[in-house]
């Protein structure tokens, strides 16, 4: 079995493995690929280069060329990671056994209310560069409602100006939140892998009615709620892991 870990969007594939890497079994091959303009991708590209599908179609043409074309496999996105997950999830060239859908984030609407702080910040990053940029963000409105739900959540926020090339590669924050998880809500119920969705409680991005809405479109897949970031980011690191190793059957207590 192959697990393949997709990242959030700003993030990179030590995101995931931070989380998953302490509990996944060692028999487990793991691939952990850095999107278009993440991580250690150089390239960045055009708007059209930033829709869902086409990031997904770049991870499987690379799983492909690794030599994954019948390898069984495990698939577990975080956020953004989540939304290509479900595109990978019903693509035929794929043998995708179970799907986990952790935070997600993206629905059947371009630029739904809770990833439009994104824009926000990359035009900031356009127009003031990093530091300015995260000044200016911190004393603004969007900031404020963020931090209001959750004060972790809107830090989190803030990690978007921190980033590697944060400036350079701000396109990101504009094209990926105006794409759709699913323009019918046929695509989730189509997917015939095992799925799973872990929602986080108080989280501004990833609320969780989002993932109430995955669980009900995708057939009959397991839910679970972890606690919020606010109430201690370990707990909620550690309710993570025990739902995705029970709902895989891993040995929780497996290193690697």
């Amino acid at each position: 079995m192959t697990v393949v870990l997709l990242h959030g969007l700003g993030g990179e594939s030590s995101q995931p493995l931070s989380l998953f890497a302490p509990v996944i079994p060692p028999t487990v091959t793991v691939v952990a690929p850095d999107v278009r303009a993440h991580g250690s991708s150089t390239v960045v590209g055009s708007a059209a280069d930033f829709s869902l599908a086409n990031l997904a179609d770049e991870v499987a043409l690379a799983l492909l060329a690794a030599g994954h074309a019948s390898t069984p496999l495990t698939l577990i996105g975080i956020s953004m990671g989540a939304a290509i997950a479900l595109r990978l999830a019903l693509d035929e060239r794929l043998d995708v056994r179970e799907a986990v859908f952790v935070r997600p984030a993206f629905t059947d609407s371009g630029l739904p209310p809770n990833l439009r702080p994104f824009p926000v910040i990359a035009q900031l990053l356009a127009d003031h560069g990093a530091v300015e940029g995260e000044r200016r963000f911190r004393t603004g409105a969007v900031f404020a409602r963020a931090a209001a739900e959750s004060p972790v959540g809107a830090d989190a926020l803030l990690q978007q100006f921190r980033s590697p090339l944060a400036v350079e590669r701000s396109r990101r924050l504009v094209e990926i939140p105006r794409n759709r998880a699913w323009s019918d809500a046929s695509e989730p119920a189509a997917v015939t892998a095992r799925t799973a969705v872990v929602a986080a409680i108080g989280d501004p991005v990833h609320p969780v009615a989002v993932a109430r809405r995955w669980a009900e479109l995708l057939h009959d897949p397991e839910y679970a709620e972890v606690p919020s970031r606010d109430a201690g980011y370990g707990a909620q690191v550690a309710a993570v892991r025990r739902s995705v190793t029970a709902f895989l059957g891993w040995d929780a207590a497996s290193t690697r």
